[in-house]
Protein backbone atom coordinates (compact mmCIF):
# COMPACT_ATOMS: atom_id res chain seq x y z
CA UNK A 1 0.00 0.00 0.00
CA UNK A 2 0.96 3.69 -0.50
CA UNK A 3 1.03 5.93 2.69
CA UNK A 4 0.92 9.81 1.23
CA UNK A 5 2.61 12.29 3.64
CA UNK A 6 1.08 15.53 4.81
CA UNK A 7 1.16 16.01 8.12
CA UNK A 8 -1.15 13.78 10.86
CA UNK A 9 -3.89 13.26 8.32
CA UNK A 10 -1.23 10.85 5.96
CA UNK A 11 -2.37 12.13 2.89
CA UNK A 12 -0.85 13.62 -0.28
CA UNK A 13 0.33 17.38 -0.16
CA UNK A 14 0.83 18.95 -3.94
CA UNK A 15 2.70 22.12 -1.51
CA UNK A 16 4.84 18.96 0.13
CA UNK A 17 5.40 16.71 -3.18
CA UNK A 18 6.44 14.29 -0.88
CA UNK A 19 5.15 10.69 -0.73
CA UNK A 20 6.06 7.88 1.00
CA UNK A 21 5.64 4.04 -0.20
CA UNK A 22 5.27 1.24 1.57
CA UNK A 23 6.60 -2.27 0.30
CA UNK A 24 3.83 -4.54 -1.30
CA UNK A 25 3.61 -8.44 -1.69
CA UNK A 26 1.62 -7.71 -5.05
CA UNK A 27 -0.73 -5.68 -7.18
CA UNK A 28 -4.38 -7.18 -8.13
CA UNK A 29 -7.16 -5.06 -10.05
CA UNK A 30 -8.96 -4.33 -13.30
CA UNK A 31 -8.02 0.11 -14.60
CA UNK A 32 -9.67 1.72 -17.34
CA UNK A 33 -6.78 4.07 -18.22
CA UNK A 34 -6.84 7.61 -18.98
CA UNK A 35 -6.53 8.92 -22.19
CA UNK A 36 -3.53 9.27 -24.09
CA UNK A 37 -1.19 12.32 -23.92
CA UNK A 38 0.43 12.12 -27.04
CA UNK A 39 -3.14 11.45 -28.69
CA UNK A 40 -5.07 13.85 -26.44
CA UNK A 41 -2.35 16.76 -27.90
CA UNK A 42 -2.99 16.27 -31.70
CA UNK A 43 -6.49 16.14 -31.09
CA UNK A 44 -6.76 19.44 -29.65
CA UNK A 45 -4.40 21.17 -32.34
CA UNK A 46 -5.98 19.81 -35.24
CA UNK A 47 -9.62 20.22 -34.03
CA UNK A 48 -8.32 24.24 -33.43
CA UNK A 49 -7.32 24.93 -37.13
CA UNK A 50 -10.07 22.55 -38.69
CA UNK A 51 -13.42 24.64 -39.90
CA UNK A 52 -16.37 23.53 -37.73
CA UNK A 53 -16.82 21.44 -34.15
CA UNK A 54 -14.63 18.63 -32.74
CA UNK A 55 -15.72 16.93 -29.92
CA UNK A 56 -13.00 14.90 -28.30
CA UNK A 57 -13.70 12.10 -25.74
CA UNK A 58 -11.35 10.69 -23.03
CA UNK A 59 -9.06 13.54 -23.11
CA UNK A 60 -6.08 13.38 -21.21
CA UNK A 61 -6.46 14.52 -17.23
CA UNK A 62 -2.97 15.63 -17.10
CA UNK A 63 -1.53 19.49 -17.01
CA UNK A 64 0.41 18.85 -20.15
CA UNK A 65 -2.68 18.42 -22.48
CA UNK A 66 -4.17 21.11 -20.59
CA UNK A 67 -1.45 23.68 -21.00
CA UNK A 68 -2.68 22.78 -24.96
CA UNK A 69 -5.83 23.37 -24.16
CA UNK A 70 -5.24 26.95 -22.45
CA UNK A 71 -2.45 27.97 -25.02
CA UNK A 72 -5.01 27.42 -27.86
CA UNK A 73 -8.11 29.40 -25.69
CA UNK A 74 -5.09 32.58 -25.95
CA UNK A 75 -4.95 31.99 -29.98
CA UNK A 76 -8.87 32.83 -29.51
CA UNK A 77 -10.13 28.83 -29.77
CA UNK A 78 -13.25 28.14 -28.51
CA UNK A 79 -12.70 25.30 -26.13
CA UNK A 80 -15.31 24.19 -23.55
CA UNK A 81 -14.36 21.69 -20.82
CA UNK A 82 -16.19 20.91 -18.07
CA UNK A 83 -13.89 22.04 -15.34
CA UNK A 84 -14.05 18.51 -12.81
CA UNK A 85 -16.73 15.75 -12.44
CA UNK A 86 -17.33 12.85 -14.93
CA UNK A 87 -17.32 14.71 -17.48
CA UNK A 88 -14.28 16.51 -17.52
CA UNK A 89 -12.76 14.02 -20.25
CA UNK A 90 -15.13 15.58 -22.62
CA UNK A 91 -13.65 18.52 -24.72
CA UNK A 92 -15.32 20.51 -27.42
CA UNK A 93 -13.38 22.85 -29.71
CA UNK A 94 -14.86 24.90 -31.93
CA UNK A 95 -11.91 25.05 -34.85
CA UNK A 96 -11.05 28.58 -36.35
CA UNK A 97 -9.99 27.51 -39.57
CA UNK A 98 -6.61 26.70 -41.29
CA UNK A 99 -5.24 30.30 -40.86
CA UNK A 100 -8.19 31.59 -38.19
CA UNK A 101 -5.88 31.88 -35.14
CA UNK A 102 -5.33 35.27 -33.72
CA UNK A 103 -2.85 37.35 -32.11
CA UNK A 104 -2.25 36.46 -28.01
CA UNK A 105 -2.70 39.24 -25.48
CA UNK A 106 0.67 37.99 -24.11
CA UNK A 107 2.88 34.79 -23.81
CA UNK A 108 1.43 31.52 -24.76
CA UNK A 109 2.46 29.43 -21.37
CA UNK A 110 3.17 25.78 -22.31
CA UNK A 111 4.01 24.61 -18.84
CA UNK A 112 6.21 21.62 -18.97
CA UNK A 113 4.92 20.19 -22.31
CA UNK A 114 7.48 19.76 -24.94
CA UNK A 115 5.27 18.49 -27.08
CA UNK A 116 2.77 21.68 -26.61
CA UNK A 117 5.48 23.77 -27.25
CA UNK A 118 6.70 21.78 -30.46
CA UNK A 119 4.05 21.02 -32.01
CA UNK A 120 2.10 24.47 -31.57
CA UNK A 121 5.34 25.91 -33.21
CA UNK A 122 4.43 24.11 -36.25
CA UNK A 123 0.92 25.49 -36.47
CA UNK A 124 2.11 29.35 -35.68
CA UNK A 125 4.59 28.89 -37.84
CA UNK A 126 1.81 29.00 -40.66
CA UNK A 127 -0.52 31.84 -39.10
CA UNK A 128 -0.54 35.71 -39.52
CA UNK A 129 0.27 35.93 -36.23
CA UNK A 130 3.96 36.80 -33.90
CA UNK A 131 3.40 34.61 -30.71
CA UNK A 132 5.79 33.79 -27.70
CA UNK A 133 6.25 30.50 -26.31
CA UNK A 134 7.14 30.30 -22.77
CA UNK A 135 7.81 27.32 -20.18
CA UNK A 136 8.44 25.87 -16.51
CA UNK A 137 12.10 25.99 -15.59
CA UNK A 138 12.43 22.32 -16.95
CA UNK A 139 10.90 23.31 -19.92
CA UNK A 140 13.47 26.21 -20.38
CA UNK A 141 16.29 24.49 -20.43
CA UNK A 142 15.17 22.27 -23.21
CA UNK A 143 16.33 22.26 -26.68
CA UNK A 144 14.09 24.32 -29.22
CA UNK A 145 17.08 24.17 -32.16
CA UNK A 146 15.56 21.02 -33.78
CA UNK A 147 12.56 22.66 -34.34
CA UNK A 148 13.82 26.77 -35.30
CA UNK A 149 16.08 25.19 -38.10
CA UNK A 150 13.26 23.42 -40.20
CA UNK A 151 10.58 25.78 -39.77
CA UNK A 152 12.56 28.96 -40.31
CA UNK A 153 13.93 26.92 -43.67
CA UNK A 154 10.09 26.88 -44.53
CA UNK A 155 9.28 30.41 -44.20
CA UNK A 156 8.49 31.58 -40.29
CA UNK A 157 10.88 33.55 -38.14
CA UNK A 158 11.98 32.06 -34.87
CA UNK A 159 13.90 33.61 -32.46
CA UNK A 160 15.13 31.94 -29.11
CA UNK A 161 17.51 32.14 -26.07
CA UNK A 162 19.92 30.12 -26.96
CA UNK A 163 18.00 27.83 -28.62
CA UNK A 164 15.87 27.47 -25.75
CA UNK A 165 12.70 29.13 -24.24
CA UNK A 166 10.99 31.77 -24.32
CA UNK A 167 10.63 31.39 -28.21
CA UNK A 168 8.95 33.68 -30.55
CA UNK A 169 7.59 32.50 -33.87
CA UNK A 170 6.15 35.19 -36.42
CA UNK A 171 4.59 33.37 -38.68
CA UNK A 172 3.98 34.16 -42.69
CA UNK A 173 4.12 32.69 -46.29
CA UNK A 174 5.68 28.82 -46.00
CA UNK A 175 7.33 26.98 -49.14
CA UNK A 176 7.35 23.24 -48.36
CA UNK A 177 10.26 21.55 -47.68
CA UNK A 178 11.96 17.98 -47.94
CA UNK A 179 13.79 17.42 -44.57
CA UNK A 180 15.72 14.70 -43.03
CA UNK A 181 15.75 15.18 -38.99
CA UNK A 182 19.30 14.41 -37.95
CA UNK A 183 17.80 12.96 -34.52
CA UNK A 184 14.85 10.46 -34.18
CA UNK A 185 11.81 12.74 -33.13
CA UNK A 186 8.02 12.18 -33.37
CA UNK A 187 7.74 16.29 -32.26
CA UNK A 188 10.08 17.24 -34.64
CA UNK A 189 8.38 15.45 -37.53
CA UNK A 190 5.17 16.76 -36.59
CA UNK A 191 6.13 19.96 -36.28
CA UNK A 192 7.28 19.97 -39.98
CA UNK A 193 4.07 18.73 -41.00
CA UNK A 194 1.91 20.84 -39.27
CA UNK A 195 3.84 23.66 -41.07
CA UNK A 196 3.77 21.95 -44.33
CA UNK A 197 -0.19 21.78 -44.19
CA UNK A 198 -0.07 25.61 -44.25
CA UNK A 199 2.62 26.08 -46.80
CA UNK A 200 2.73 25.85 -50.68
CA UNK A 201 3.67 22.82 -52.30
CA UNK A 202 4.58 19.39 -50.55
CA UNK A 203 6.49 18.72 -47.73
CA UNK A 204 8.26 15.68 -46.79
CA UNK A 205 9.96 14.24 -44.16
CA UNK A 206 12.12 11.07 -44.12
CA UNK A 207 13.02 9.71 -40.79
CA UNK A 208 16.47 7.95 -40.75
CA UNK A 209 14.86 6.06 -37.69
CA UNK A 210 10.72 5.25 -37.36
CA UNK A 211 9.00 7.23 -34.70
CA UNK A 212 5.87 7.71 -33.39
CA UNK A 213 2.93 8.14 -36.07
CA UNK A 214 0.33 9.59 -33.70
CA UNK A 215 0.00 12.70 -35.76
CA UNK A 216 0.07 10.92 -39.35
CA UNK A 217 -2.63 8.72 -38.10
CA UNK A 218 -4.60 11.90 -36.81
CA UNK A 219 -4.17 14.21 -39.90
CA UNK A 220 -6.84 11.69 -41.83
CA UNK A 221 -8.70 11.63 -39.16
CA UNK A 222 -8.95 15.27 -40.09
CA UNK A 223 -9.71 14.71 -44.07
CA UNK A 224 -6.01 15.84 -44.92
CA UNK A 225 -4.39 12.78 -47.29
CA UNK A 226 -0.83 11.90 -46.93
CA UNK A 227 1.22 9.77 -48.93
CA UNK A 228 3.77 7.74 -47.04
CA UNK A 229 6.20 5.16 -48.91
CA UNK A 230 8.12 3.34 -45.46
CA UNK A 231 10.20 6.11 -43.57
CA UNK A 232 9.15 8.94 -45.87
CA UNK A 233 5.97 10.75 -45.13
CA UNK A 234 4.57 13.84 -47.55
CA UNK A 235 1.75 15.73 -47.99
CA UNK A 236 0.51 18.59 -49.77
CA UNK A 237 0.01 22.13 -48.48
CA UNK A 238 -3.26 23.88 -48.48
CA UNK A 239 -5.75 21.32 -47.38
CA UNK A 240 -8.81 22.12 -45.15
CA UNK A 241 -8.95 20.14 -42.00
CA UNK A 242 -12.89 19.23 -40.77
CA UNK A 243 -13.64 19.18 -37.52
CA UNK A 244 -14.41 15.64 -36.05
CA UNK A 245 -15.72 13.10 -33.19
CA UNK A 246 -13.06 11.29 -31.99
CA UNK A 247 -12.37 8.97 -28.81
CA UNK A 248 -8.50 9.05 -27.40
CA UNK A 249 -7.28 5.36 -26.23
CA UNK A 250 -6.07 4.69 -22.95
CA UNK A 251 -2.05 6.39 -23.04
CA UNK A 252 0.12 3.61 -23.30
CA UNK A 253 2.73 5.23 -20.73
CA UNK A 254 0.42 5.23 -17.93
CA UNK A 255 -0.54 1.46 -18.58
CA UNK A 256 2.94 0.33 -18.67
CA UNK A 257 3.51 1.30 -15.26
CA UNK A 258 0.82 -0.80 -14.01
CA UNK A 259 2.15 -3.99 -15.92
CA UNK A 260 5.62 -3.29 -14.70
CA UNK A 261 4.13 -3.21 -10.64
CA UNK A 262 2.07 -6.68 -12.29
CA UNK A 263 5.71 -7.97 -13.61
CA UNK A 264 7.61 -6.71 -10.70
CA UNK A 265 5.64 -8.83 -7.87
CA UNK A 266 5.00 -12.84 -7.51
CA UNK A 267 1.24 -13.35 -7.83
CA UNK A 268 -0.01 -9.97 -9.28
CA UNK A 269 -1.96 -9.82 -12.41
CA UNK A 270 -3.51 -6.15 -13.53
CA UNK A 271 -6.12 -5.82 -16.34
CA UNK A 272 -5.73 -2.79 -18.05
CA UNK A 273 -8.86 -2.20 -20.47
CA UNK A 274 -8.71 0.02 -23.52
CA UNK A 275 -5.24 0.86 -23.69
CA UNK A 276 -3.90 2.14 -26.97
CA UNK A 277 -1.97 -0.32 -28.86
CA UNK A 278 -0.37 1.98 -31.26
CA UNK A 279 2.64 -0.41 -32.54
CA UNK A 280 5.33 2.32 -31.97
CA UNK A 281 3.73 2.99 -28.30
CA UNK A 282 4.11 -1.01 -26.77
CA UNK A 283 7.43 -1.88 -26.87
CA UNK A 284 7.56 -2.35 -23.44
CA UNK A 285 5.25 -5.21 -24.14
CA UNK A 286 8.14 -7.20 -25.59
CA UNK A 287 10.39 -6.05 -23.32
CA UNK A 288 8.18 -7.45 -20.08
CA UNK A 289 7.83 -10.40 -22.12
CA UNK A 290 11.48 -10.68 -22.61
CA UNK A 291 12.15 -9.94 -18.76
CA UNK A 292 9.98 -12.60 -17.78
CA UNK A 293 6.03 -11.88 -17.68
CA UNK A 294 2.94 -13.18 -19.33
CA UNK A 295 1.07 -10.73 -21.50
CA UNK A 296 -1.95 -11.77 -23.08
CA UNK A 297 -4.09 -8.58 -25.36
CA UNK A 298 -8.30 -8.97 -25.49
CA UNK A 299 -11.22 -7.15 -27.04
CA UNK A 300 -9.14 -5.28 -29.79
CA UNK A 301 -10.52 -2.68 -31.69
CA UNK A 302 -9.50 0.16 -34.31
CA UNK A 303 -11.09 3.82 -33.82
CA UNK A 304 -10.01 7.18 -34.92
CA UNK A 305 -7.22 5.32 -36.51
CA UNK A 306 -5.89 4.06 -33.30
CA UNK A 307 -6.03 0.79 -32.12
CA UNK A 308 -6.89 -0.11 -28.41
CA UNK A 309 -7.68 -3.40 -26.30
CA UNK A 310 -7.28 -4.90 -22.59
CA UNK A 311 -3.85 -5.52 -21.67
CA UNK A 312 -3.45 -8.49 -19.03
CA UNK A 313 0.02 -8.79 -17.31
CA UNK A 314 1.16 -11.64 -14.28
CA UNK A 315 3.62 -12.08 -12.64
CA UNK A 316 5.95 -15.40 -14.06
CA UNK A 317 9.73 -13.93 -13.81
CA UNK A 318 12.17 -11.45 -13.51
CA UNK A 319 15.14 -12.06 -15.90
CA UNK A 320 17.15 -10.12 -17.29
CA UNK A 321 16.82 -8.31 -20.27
CA UNK A 322 18.88 -5.56 -22.75
CA UNK A 323 16.92 -2.34 -24.87
CA UNK A 324 19.00 -1.85 -28.04
CA UNK A 325 19.24 1.09 -29.55
CA UNK A 326 16.79 0.32 -32.09
CA UNK A 327 14.62 -0.39 -29.70
CA UNK A 328 14.36 2.91 -27.84
CA UNK A 329 12.05 5.22 -29.77
CA UNK A 330 9.02 3.15 -29.32
CA UNK A 331 9.94 2.58 -25.51
CA UNK A 332 11.38 6.23 -24.64
CA UNK A 333 9.13 6.93 -22.00
CA UNK A 334 8.78 3.91 -20.24
CA UNK A 335 13.03 3.64 -19.79
CA UNK A 336 12.70 4.60 -16.35
CA UNK A 337 9.99 2.24 -14.98
CA UNK A 338 11.90 -1.01 -17.19
CA UNK A 339 15.00 0.16 -14.75
CA UNK A 340 12.57 0.06 -11.42
CA UNK A 341 11.55 -3.42 -12.76
CA UNK A 342 14.97 -4.53 -12.98
CA UNK A 343 15.76 -3.76 -9.76
CA UNK A 344 13.31 -6.46 -8.68
CA UNK A 345 15.64 -9.18 -8.51
CA UNK A 346 16.67 -8.66 -12.62
CA UNK A 347 19.52 -6.85 -14.45
CA UNK A 348 18.70 -3.93 -17.81
CA UNK A 349 21.10 -2.66 -19.80
CA UNK A 350 20.20 0.31 -22.38
CA UNK A 351 21.99 1.61 -24.94
CA UNK A 352 21.09 4.35 -27.57
CA UNK A 353 19.18 6.42 -25.19
CA UNK A 354 20.81 9.70 -25.14
CA UNK A 355 17.54 11.93 -26.02
CA UNK A 356 17.38 10.76 -21.92
CA UNK A 357 19.54 13.43 -21.10
CA UNK A 358 16.94 16.02 -23.06
CA UNK A 359 14.03 15.29 -21.22
CA UNK A 360 12.34 17.04 -18.35
CA UNK A 361 15.24 16.83 -16.26
CA UNK A 362 18.74 14.81 -17.32
CA UNK A 363 17.19 11.48 -16.71
CA UNK A 364 19.95 9.05 -16.98
CA UNK A 365 21.47 11.08 -14.29
CA UNK A 366 18.67 11.62 -11.96
CA UNK A 367 17.86 7.90 -12.20
CA UNK A 368 20.89 6.98 -11.11
CA UNK A 369 20.54 9.54 -8.06
CA UNK A 370 17.65 8.65 -6.89
CA UNK A 371 17.83 4.58 -7.62
CA UNK A 372 20.63 4.53 -5.62
CA UNK A 373 19.37 6.40 -2.86
CA UNK A 374 16.92 3.64 -2.17
CA UNK A 375 19.59 1.38 -2.24
CA UNK A 376 20.23 0.42 -6.01
CA UNK A 377 23.07 -0.85 -8.08
CA UNK A 378 22.92 1.24 -11.64
CA UNK A 379 25.60 2.61 -13.86
CA UNK A 380 25.64 5.72 -16.41
CA UNK A 381 26.38 5.20 -19.65
CA UNK A 382 26.77 8.26 -21.98
CA UNK A 383 23.57 7.12 -23.66
CA UNK A 384 22.29 5.00 -21.52
CA UNK A 385 22.51 2.49 -17.89
CA UNK A 386 22.99 -0.64 -16.33
CA UNK A 387 20.64 -2.01 -13.21
CA UNK A 388 21.86 -4.91 -11.53
CA UNK A 389 18.74 -5.88 -9.28
CA UNK A 390 20.51 -8.68 -7.18
CA UNK A 391 20.23 -7.35 -4.26
CA UNK A 392 16.56 -6.38 -2.92
CA UNK A 393 16.35 -2.48 -2.82
CA UNK A 394 16.82 -1.24 1.12
CA UNK A 395 14.56 1.35 0.42
CA UNK A 396 15.66 5.39 1.21
CA UNK A 397 14.82 9.01 0.26
CA UNK A 398 14.85 9.58 -3.71
CA UNK A 399 14.16 13.12 -5.24
CA UNK A 400 12.09 13.36 -8.43
CA UNK A 401 13.78 16.06 -9.95
CA UNK A 402 10.33 17.31 -10.49
CA UNK A 403 10.04 14.89 -13.16
CA UNK A 404 6.92 12.60 -14.14
CA UNK A 405 8.76 9.53 -14.90
CA UNK A 406 10.87 9.66 -12.25
CA UNK A 407 8.13 9.97 -9.70
CA UNK A 408 6.39 7.12 -10.99
CA UNK A 409 9.76 4.71 -11.67
CA UNK A 410 10.96 5.40 -7.80
CA UNK A 411 7.45 4.08 -6.42
CA UNK A 412 7.52 1.24 -8.75
CA UNK A 413 11.32 0.32 -7.85
CA UNK A 414 9.87 1.10 -3.83
CA UNK A 415 7.50 -1.52 -4.06
CA UNK A 416 9.84 -4.08 -3.29
CA UNK A 417 12.05 -2.68 -1.40
CA UNK A 418 12.94 -3.48 2.35
CA UNK A 419 11.65 -0.26 3.86
CA UNK A 420 9.49 2.23 3.27
CA UNK A 421 10.87 4.57 0.89
CA UNK A 422 10.43 8.88 0.60
CA UNK A 423 10.17 10.28 -2.83
CA UNK A 424 10.09 13.91 -2.98
CA UNK A 425 8.81 16.38 -5.60
CA UNK A 426 6.18 13.83 -5.96
CA UNK A 427 3.50 16.10 -7.09
CA UNK A 428 5.22 15.91 -10.94
CA UNK A 429 2.94 12.57 -11.32
CA UNK A 430 -0.04 15.41 -11.80
CA UNK A 431 1.95 16.01 -15.10
CA UNK A 432 1.13 12.69 -17.11
CA UNK A 433 -1.46 10.91 -14.80
CA UNK A 434 -3.36 12.74 -11.60
CA UNK A 435 -3.89 10.49 -8.56
CA UNK A 436 -1.52 7.98 -9.87
CA UNK A 437 -0.39 7.65 -6.02
CA UNK A 438 -3.90 6.90 -4.79
CA UNK A 439 -4.26 4.19 -7.87
CA UNK A 440 -1.25 2.49 -6.62
CA UNK A 441 -2.42 2.34 -2.78
CA UNK A 442 -5.97 0.49 -3.56
CA UNK A 443 -3.76 -2.00 -5.97
CA UNK A 444 -1.09 -2.89 -4.06
CA UNK A 445 -1.52 -5.59 -1.28
CA UNK A 446 1.27 -6.34 1.33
Amino acid sequence: MVADRAGAGGCYSAEMGTTVVQPASRILGRLRIPGDKSVSHRYALLAAISEGPSIITNYAPGTDCTSTLSCLGALGVAVDRPPDGPDRDLVTIEGCGINGLRAPQGPLDAGNSGTTVRLLAGILAGQKVTSTLVGDASLSRRPMGRIIEPLTRLGARLEGTDGRLPLTVTGGPLTGIDYAPPVASAQVKSAVLLAGLQARGRTTVREQQLTRDHTERALPMFGIQLSMNGSEISLEGGQRPIGAELSVPGDASSAACWAVAAAALPGSEISLEAVGLNPGRIGFLAALERAGAAISVEDRTDAGGEPRGTIIVRHGTVSPFEIAPDEVPSVIDELPILAALATHGGRLRVTGAGELRHKESDRIAALATGLRALGGQIDELEDGFEVDGSKPLTGGQADAAGDHRLAMAFALAALGAGAPSEISNAEAVDISYPGFFHILRNLSQT
